[in-house]
């Protein structure tokens, strides 16, 4: 097992991880923004090749194993709070996200963890999480954050686990594209020098 920085020639297994840990969220954007023709994966995969958002191959950290991609981490620097974008702007159910990220301004922020569920229970997450606090320190950050649903117990007790804690939480606004109800929880840790 060895962690590499991904490049742009990874942006389609990068869609297809974000699939697996966007709980269906990735696929509700990118099925607006699909062209006749195209399929969603492929706007993900377009998506991760920017070069100037934070869903983007420069933000992503992955597994490999005997020569395979076997997981990912797509983490970044939040924006301070003065370029905070208005949560008005988002669809109603994604807000509550957006409202809790905006609380932990500056903060290194864990977007999405995910592994390929062959993968699974050979603790590629946990190493990839090893790998948290350098990158954050390397970004200049004194806190990490992570958001999870509260339903997602398994993922929730491994942050704990680490060290999280969970300082806030907001009502999940149902949606068709994500199996959650309940509240989403917000959990941050204290960057180690």
């Amino acid at each position: 097992m060895k962690i590499r920085k991904a490049t742009i020639n990874d942006c389609y297994a990068i869609a297809e991880l974000a699939l697996i840990a966007g709980e269906g969220i990735p696929a509700f954007f990118w099925e607006q923004s699909r062209k006749q023709g195209q399929k969603a994966l492929d706007v993900g995969a377009q998506n991760a090749a920017s070069e100037n958002e934070n869903f983007s191959y420069r933000n992503v950290h992955l597994v490999i194993v005997a020569d395979k991609i076997a997981g990912m981490l797509l983490a970044y620097r939040l924006p301070p709070s003065e370029n905070s974008e208005p949560v008005i702007e988002f669809p109603e159910f994604i807000r509550p996200l957006i409202e809790l990220e905006q609380c932990v301004p500056d903060s290194f922020y864990i977007n999405m963890l995910a592994t390929y569920p062959k993968y699974r229970g050979k603790g590629i997450g946990k190493e990839l999480m090893d790998q948290v606090n350098s990158l954050a320190i390397e970004a200049g950050c004194t806190t990490i954050s992570i958001e999870v649903f509260e339903q997602n117990t398994g993922a929730l007790r491994l942050y704990q686990r680490l060290g999280y804690r969970v300082v806030d939480q907001r009502n999940v606004i149902p949606h068709e594209c994500h199996p959650y109800d309940g509240k989403m929880v917000l959990l941050t840790k204290s960057v180690c020098p």
